[in-house]
């Protein structure tokens, strides 16, 4: 009897993560697939991401709706837990796969672990700064195997008490595409998205949940330091998280900047090959911790949202002051090549995540879970 596998994506970034786990499953006679679609992709503000998914995967994507504009986390949240509920009892799952640190991630989770569905989390044990930190935690939590980027992550889920023989190191996988994946052409990509710049950087700003008074002065800070460098930016929207109206309404600002070419988002590989050539990348995004160093790309990481994440000396941490953002913006550092750095895998997620849910008793995963001191 196949096995059905439903995988769960809210936002751009995690599809990214997970497109290779997902591509991997497709490909085998004996693994049923479907894509529980859900926040941003589902919003036209964010560029219908939802359509790229349909296009890849077909009658094999569910899409739900789990959010208005503007909505607060905890009702995303609650939206999400109802959604998914529901798709469980109309349609028999065996694994459960979510990523990361976002709702609609800590969402399948509970879900997962209340009705006694298998529940496998990607990329667990990282550090991350504002309210996601919680939410990663807790998915882990929740959920029954850990897919960890690396050993220091696979130390910290064993610290929340998760049991050894469940938590295996298979690396971002992300990196299967950076490394194996056939990368679009630079100058198909700049003309499929009407980007006129020779050279150029990339902005990628999120709000900070926890810091919520702060953000518009923040935006701003960041947004008049790039107009003073006098460089070209491509700006990604920030994501959906409480506080994204206020970086919008900033942003608004700077629409008729010759220096800005604003993008409600990117299909991953056309971002992936933006980002390889590129100057830096400036913001607070994930992408400059994780993406980056891999092409040895410049990150200018600004504020605390990637607090207690990974760093190399390709990356420079900031705050979010606008003397201290110039100074950055005009150094010799940001017009650098750095070391290719893998702390986040060789590329061969996909594989190791094949072998691991091919293991002879995979399936039998105990639902029940007991704190392991």
């Amino acid at each position: 009897m196949n096995k059905k596998i439903l995988f769960i994506t809210g936002t751009r970034a995690d599809y990214g993560k997970l497109k290779t786990l997902i591509s991997a499953c497709d490909g085998e006679c004996d693994l049923e697939v479907t894509v529980f679609a859900t926040g941003m992709h589902m919003l036209s503000r964010y560029g219908n991401t939802i359509e790229e998914i349909r296009k890849q995967y077909g009658k094999n994507v569910y899409p739900f709706i789990n959010q208005g504009i503007a909505e607060h986390m905890e009702i995303i949240l609650s939206n999400t837990i109802s959604g998914l509920s529901r798709y469980l009892d109309e349609n028999h799952t065996d694994l459960i796969v979510v990523h990361g640190d976002r709702v609609e991630a800590l969402a399948g989770a509970i879900v997962g672990g209340m009705k006694n569905v298998l529940v496998a989390h990607v990329e667990g044990g990282e550090c991350s700064g504002t309210i996601d930190e919680s939410m990663r935690h807790a998915a882990s939590k929740f959920s029954h195997i850990h897919l960890v980027n690396n050993q220091i992550a696979s130390d910290r889920i064993l610290r929340l008490g998760e049991n050894p023989l469940n938590v295996h190191v298979i690396g971002s996988p992300n990196v299967d595409i950076i490394v194996n994946g056939d990368l679009p052409n630079l100058e198909n990509v700049k003309a499929h998205y009407e980007i006129p710049y020779n050279e150029y950087s990339v902005l990628i700003y999120h709000p900070v949940t926890t810091e919520i008074e702060l953000i518009s002065h923040n935006a701003k800070q960041l947004m008049e330091a790039c107009v003073a460098s006098g460089e070209n930016y491509v700006v990604i929207m920030p994501n959906n998280d409480m506080g994204s109206d206020s970086i919008l309404k900033v942003l608004s600002d700077y629409h008729n900047n010759k220096n800005f070419r604003m993008l409600p988002s990117m299909r991953f590989e056309a971002y992936l090959t933006l980002l390889k050539h590129s100057s830096f990348i400036v913001g607070n995004s994930s992408s400059g911790i994780y993406d980056a160093p891999l092409f040895g790309v410049p990150t200018i990481n600004i504020g605390t949202r990637q607090k207690g994440r990974f760093s190399t000396e390709s990356i420079v941490n900031i705050s979010e002051d606008y003397d201290v953002i110039l100074g950055e913006l005009k150094s010799a550092k940001v017009k650098s090549r750095f070391e290719i750095n893998e702390f986040y895998g060789e590329g061969n997620s996909s594989d190791c995540f094949l072998e691991i849910i091919r293991e002879k008793d995979f399936f039998n995963t105990a639902k029940q879970k007991y704190f392991f001191d």
